[in-house]
């Protein structure tokens, strides 16, 4: 069999059915995700152990490949034909090879265009401070990250160093100048990279995602060393955020930490993609902005209280996520029952439609 062609035809209708994602795996039909269902491509023939190895093989360098053959799996990008960029894990699943692929945009969507609260566009602005999109896997976190980084593309002269892993979406420079660099291809690490900006002149550091103490420590250090710094981690809410932070540090250094996080923290943009009842997906956010209340809740341990200040500060620009979500089912955007799968406290979205 020709594998790239194979492939080709594949990729072909991922683009074709506005699929997300391509699932190959062995002993089931190619499957395509759209708007959140999966649908196997029931006329291709069930993939076979020699079909997923080819194709990852087709897919990796050799750099990659002894990479994916020490770790059991690995991710990476690849662009198809100038048509579309795939993010791409392979893995070992009972001795065989799978693969995932997900669809990035070729086109940067403005804040905008994803629904996102207007609130966003203050945070580009700044020119310090550390804010954090978080969400669960597959919520849109890297998409609105990219929606922030090429709004200050467009809008403000200064140098930006991004540190993923892979690079997903790839900016045109407009106003500012943009490097790009890949781990395990540009970088050693996350924390050998992010390290390395400080000689490197940046004003504003993107990090794909805070992995690890090392990472976390020095984009704290970065935002509070005159530097505007987005990254993401895999939390739910604002406070589940600050929580999962200052957990990572051990207890002698969580009170020196406490108080970094209140000085530098500009803001928690917590978001979760919810099924349209006209077809695809919007985002429900919650918005937590460090304002003196908030700071002075970090610092002294309280962090309980915050989800109560995001309440009554909405003439901050903060917003609570069970109010966003029962607005979405007001204006007939997402149904009742997916305003309450959503919710972290059902009983108030309730509360709040009546």
């Amino acid at each position: 069999m020709n594998y790239s062609s194979q492939l080709k035809k594949l990729l072909e209708k991922v683009l074709e059915e506005k699929a997300s994602d391509l699932h190959i795996s062995v002993g089931h039909h190619p499957t395509l995700r759209v708007t959140g269902q999966l649908i196997p491509l029931i006329k291709e023939k069930k993939i076979e152990p020699i079909d997923s190895q080819e194709i990852a093989d087709y897919l990796m360098n050799d750099l990659q490949h002894k990479r994916f053959l020490e770790e059991k799996e690995i991710d990476f990008s690849y662009e198809y034909e100038g048509k579309a960029r795939f993010r791409i894990n392979v893995f070992f699943q009972q001795g065989s090879v799978s693969l995932a692929f997900r669809l990035i945009p070729t086109k940067i969507s403005t804040i905008e265009e994803l629904n996102l609260p207007s609130i966003l566009h203050e945070f580009v602005g700044r020119s310090q401070g550390l804010v954090l999109v978080v969400g669960a896997s597959s919520q849109g976190k890297t998409t609105t990250l990219a929606a922030l980084i090429d709004e200050i593309n467009h809008t403000r002269p200064v140098h930006i160093i991004t540190i993923e892993d892979p690079i997903e979406y790839v900016y045109q420079d407009d106003r500012a100048i943009i490097d790009q660099r890949e781990v395990f291809q540009d970088a050693l690490s996350f924390p050998k990279a992010l390290r390395a900006t400080f000689r490197q002149n940046p004003d504003v550091i993107m990090v794909g995602e805070m992995r690890d103490l090392e990472t976390i420590s020095t984009a704290i250090t970065a935002a509070e060393t005159g530097h505007l710094v987005f990254a993401t981690l895999h939390t739910n809410s604002a406070s589940q955020t600050i929580h999962r932070i200052v957990d990572v540090f051990s207890a002698e250094q969580q009170n020196q930490i406490r108080y970094q996080l209140s000085s530098s923290l500009l803001a928690i943009i917590s978001q979760r993609l919810i099924p349209r009842i006209r077809g695809g997906f919007i985002p429900a956010c919650e918005i937590m902005i460090c304002n003196t209340a908030v700071a002075n809740l970090i610092r002294e341990n309280k962090i309980h209280e915050i989800p109560a200040v995001i309440e009554t500060s909405s003439r901050d620009g903060m917003i609570n996520l069970d109010r966003y979500l029962t607005d979405l089912v007001r204006k007939k955007e997402i149904s009742l029952k997916n305003a309450i799968d959503y919710s972290l406290n059902p009983s108030e979205v309730k509360n709040l439609l009546k």
